[in-house]
């Protein structure tokens, strides 16, 4: 071979090399399956369901570079980048025992870098139980096909409860009054078979804020196993303004599974509130108001209501030792209200007289007694006003006697002036 076309073969060899498109970055794309579920997840012999499977491609951000016109060693004229997509011919699934009720899925298409496709199957289980394997088979452009197998239950206990199980169970003392702090305390158990780690308790707010943690609201269990079980003790505010009645609050329980993925599962802490109510007095007054002894008044006791329930079929009595009226039945009181015990007496003896007040009612707590010493003052009677007119009527007695019948006698005739003149 002379030189010339030695020249010749070394000039085609380099337009080869530059019209040749090199791949920058990542390696040329693949497909693999990143998750799968079977519905019901265990079927009965001869029941129908769905296998769902995710296909994605693998290259994230791969891209090619298509170049020419070489200027120089490192430059071109034109420079053409275009993402690397996966062309999927088909994607078919395989029984293995299982009757594939569904077509293959063909031609499918381009699949870009990073992006996932979704294929659903419709199945057919056999008439035995077991384990079965179908296997699913994607072809993809340039003859390339991935397989994947995967385990379905025919009605059997392989498999069923494996995974973890997380109970919340959480004890309190009765009912609760609002306005009060409610100790609380919460079990977390796994009654699954596998391990479950990093059990995070989190007590979420409820929307009527009445009831939230004193302290922490998120709490750190660590792992638990099969089996296990890890008990809290904390407290909760509730608001005394909040009705009766049950109270759902909200707590979420999160850890990861034996794979690796995050479970989230959601219960609550339920609270029974009853009202309780809470009698006290705003005053005590009598009509009139300044008594005198053994004549009628009345007496008035105002009673309030301060708790968080209705005060019901509230009732008084006094034990004055005076005859009359001494028992008033009032009826509700709601909260924050009062009410008159009204009490009518026809008179009581002069003196101060200590006496009890019992007031009897009930709420959702059940039925109260209150009982309250009193004391009860009668002034006695003054006389003083009598005992003045007296004392002027017998000074006038007095000075009559004297002008119209001492100084008479005292001359010594022994008659009255108008006598003499006579």
């Amino acid at each position: 071979m002379n030189s010339k076309s030695v020249a010749i073969v070394i000039l085609l060899f380099a337009l080869l090399v530059v019209t040749i498109p090199p791949v920058n970055g990542e390696s040329a794309p693949t497909v693999t399956i990143t998750d799968y579920k079977i519905s019901p997840a265990v079927l009965m012999p001869d029941s129908q369901g769905t296998i769902t499977i995710t296909v994605k491609n693998t290259a994230n951000s791969a891209q090619m570079s298509e170049k020419s016109g070489q200027l120089s060693a490192d430059n071109y004229a034109t420079v053409k980048t275009t993402d690397i997509n996966v062309n999927l011919d088909n994607v078919k699934l395989e029984g293995n025992g299982i009757k594939v009720l569904s077509r293959d899925f063909d031609r499918v298409g381009a699949l870009g870098p990073g992006q996932s496709q979704q294929f659903t199957f419709s199945i057919q289980a056999p008439s035995a139980n077991g384990i079965y394997y179908p296997q699913v088979w994607i072809d993809t452009a340039g003859g390339k096909s991935v397989k994947y197998p995967f385990p379905v239950n025919v009605n059997t206990p392989l498999g069923i409860q494996k995974k973890a199980i997380i109970i919340l169970d959480s004890t309190l003392t009765g009912s609760q009054n609002p306005g009060d702090d409610i100790p609380v305390q919460v079990t977390v158990m796994n009654s699954g078979e596998m391990l479950s780690d990093d059990v995070i308790l989190k007590i979420e707010n409820i929307s009527t804020s009445m009831v939230a943690p004193k302290n922490a609201d998120l709490y750190h269990l660590g792992a638990l196993s099969a089996g296990q079980n890890k008990t809290l003790d904390l407290v909760l505010l509730s608001d005394k303004k909040m009705t009766a009645g049950l109270v759902k609050v909200p707590v979420t329980i999160s850890y990861n599974a034996i794979d690796g993925t995050q479970k989230t599962q959601t219960s609550s802490i339920d609270i029974l509130f009853k009202g309780k109510a809470e009698l006290g007095f705003v005053s005590v007054d009598t009509s009139p108001p300044r008594l005198t002894e053994n004549a009628p008044f009345d007496l008035t006791i105002r009673i309030e209501n301060t708790g968080t329930g209705d005060a019901k079929q509230v009732s008084a009595k006094v034990d004055i030792p005076a005859e009359g009226k001494k028992e008033s039945f009032i009826g509700k009181i709601k909260p924050g209200n009062d009410a008159p015990a009204l009490f009518l007496l026809e008179g009581a003896p002069a003196g101060t007289h200590p006496y009890n007040l019992t007031v009897t009612y009930t709420d959702d707590m059940g039925v109260h007694v209150m009982n309250r010493q009193m004391t009860l003052r009668v002034p006695p009677t003054d006389n003083s006003g009598s005992l003045i007119f007296g004392l002027i009527v017998l000074g006038i007695l007095g000075f009559l006697a004297y002008r119209y019948w001492y100084l008479p006698k005292y001359k010594g005739d022994g008659k009255f002036p108008w006598e003499r003149k006579s």
